[in-house]
């Protein structure tokens, strides 16, 4: 009998999912992951995102069996143009690099340019310095064909056939089951280097995580701060997300489904302090996250928005922070955690997070306005 963990039917199925990962597969790339002294990131949108946060969180570890230099292309020192330019001072730098992507679909455009310029050094210069690794839902892919010639291909099943449909609760929007899946994946690998474990303590990891993940939904998808943020929403206003480091990249998952429903009310999503990021306005709505509470620059965001009469909605695992008892509403997301290790509070926030932009189409609906998923997606489409 497959295990409920929580009443939300897509994350049950990201559960099932990551437990039915082959581990002959993920053994290889967990080897990999923990020999490499460099990783490189790739990958788009929300997948970029989630690969992001679970690695952040390897650079960020300062004890532990092995640490990581953690760089994905946009970084500014990452040492080239292209993966292909960047391979040559990476082969001086680092005995042992891996290109680790993440794409469902397995035709997404940045990560293959960089697989293909990666594939292409290695057979030119025949270096042993690299190797490659995918997480993917599409094992006949191009990007699976060229990873699987130089590293391992872990698959990792998304939505698969259940169809679009409005019971959102039930399928997901769009990739979030992979996308989600991915995270805490990766996350459990990540912490699983950290402690030094095998493969197999992954599986452990991920199934001891995912009960709590639900539990976490449950108790706050039907909440009266959840009630009040849908409330917000389905406003007039615009939406501002924020966090450092790992934090933002968290945001930037959140905002992504988000841009896609307000988009279509005619409101806008900015992540703050973007390079298009206007001032805010009275009545707007301001989503921020830090794990600790008291970091600087997310408690001056919050300190700007409340002087323009808006309302700020924390997540943090401090109750008594700053950022905690400047916001209006809250979810405490309480995590012990040795100081330097990688953490669960930002995967946790992720999936608490994800019921929202659900729960407006919801209410959408009650008023009479279904959004059906070609609308989502058509906005997806004309934006990523």
């Amino acid at each position: 009998m497959k295990s409920r963990v929580s009443s939300l039917g897509y994350v049950n199925r990201i559960q099932e999912n990551v437990l039915a990962i082959k581990k002959k597969d993920l053994a290889v790339l967990y080897e990999d992951l923990k020999a490499a002294d460099c990783v490189i990131c790739g990958g788009s949108g929300r997948s970029l995102y989630s690969l992001n946060a679970a690695m952040s969180q390897s650079a960020l570890a300062t004890a532990g069996w092995r640490n990581k230099v953690v760089l994905t292309p946009d970084d500014p020192g990452f040492p080239g143009k292209s993966m292909y330019e960047a391979a040559m001072e990476l082969e001086r730098r680092y005995k042992k690099t891996l290109l680790l992507m993440n794409s469902g679909s397995g035709y997404s455009d940045d990560p293959l340019v960089m697989a293909q310029d990666l594939a292409k050094y290695i057979e030119d210069k025949k270096s042993t310095r690299f190797s490659m690794g995918l997480f993917t839902s599409a094992q006949e892919s191009p990007l699976a064909d060229i990873t699987s010639k130089y590293g391992s291909v872990v698959q990792l099943k998304g939505r698969g056939k259940l169809k679009p449909s409005f019971e959102y609760s039930e399928t997901g929007m769009m990739g979030d089951i992979f996308e989600l899946g991915t995270l805490e994946l990766l996350n459990s690998m990540v912490e699983a280097i950290y402690r030094n474990l095998d493969v197999d303590e992954v599986y452990k990891l991920c199934n001891e995580e995912f009960t709590e993940l639900g539990t976490l939904i449950d108790n706050n998808v039907n909440s009266e701060t959840y009630v009040r943020l849908v409330d917000l929403l389905e406003r007039r206003t615009n939406l501002f997300l924020g966090g450092k480091g790992t934090a933002n990249e968290i945001a930037k998952m959140t905002g992504v489904r988000l841009f896609h429903l307000k988009s279509f009310l005619g409101d806008n999503v900015y992540i703050t302090r973007g390079v298009n990021t206007p001032h805010p306005r009275a009545g707007d709505l301001e989503i921020l996250l830090s794990c600790s509470g008291e970091t600087r620059p997310v408690i001056i965001w919050a300190d700007v928005l409340k002087k323009f009469a808006g309302t700020v909605f924390a997540i943090t695992s401090n109750e008594e922070s700053t950022l905690a008892k400047k916001a209006d509403l809250k979810i405490i997301l309480p995590e012990e955690a040795q100081t330097n290790s990688p953490r669960r509070f930002y995967t946790r926030a992720a999936y608490v997070l994800s019921p929202l932009p659900m729960k407006l189409v919801e209410r959408l609906g009650e008023r009479g306005l279904n959004l059906p998923e070609y609308i989502i997606s058509w906005y997806h489409s004309a934006t990523q």
